[in-house]
């Protein structure tokens, strides 16, 4: 578990725990994340579209801080069960800031719906936001 606090929101149906055979989104919200340093977005609508979009089919969490603040707007995408299986680890996606009808979001919903890591290629347009964190900032975020 994290050392720093977690405030967590799950998209679970009734009576299934968090990640219970489903991908999970974590959503930093931390010092630089979702804040006013990454302007011109509306970080609350991106949070509820991410929730709205993958309800049913991913558990999505917000964070404290990932720590990978030059990368801001971080989001993680964690496999399934099944996926880690299939050799699927966490992707971790920076600067997701795209405020467009055919965003960011969209495309990582487009993803998890198909199975996320280890199940499913990802988009091609979401290898400009992938990035390989220092194992430090990685031990930050559990599976």
């Amino acid at each position: 578990m994290s050392r720093r606090n977690r405030r967590t929101a799950t998209t679970s149906p009734a009576g299934s725990g968090p990640g219970t055979e489903r991908c999970t989104v974590t959503v930093c919200r931390g010092c630089c994340c979702g804040s006013a340093k990454v302007p011109g977005l509306d970080h609350a609508a991106q949070l509820r579209d991410l929730r709205r979009a993958l309800e049913g089919t991913a558990t999505v969490r917000v964070t404290d801080c990932l720590d990978a603040c030059e990368q801001a707007n971080v989001i993680v995408v964690q496999p399934s069960p099944a996926g880690r299986a299939a050799g699927g680890r966490p992707v971790w996606l920076g600067l997701v800031n795209d405020p467009g009808p055919a965003d960011d979001i969209a495309d990582i919903t487009a993803w998890v719906e198909r199975g996320g890591p280890g199940l499913a290629d990802p988009p091609g347009i979401l290898d400009l936001h992938a990035f390989t964190p220092s194992r430090r900032i990685r031990g930050r975020l559990t599976d």
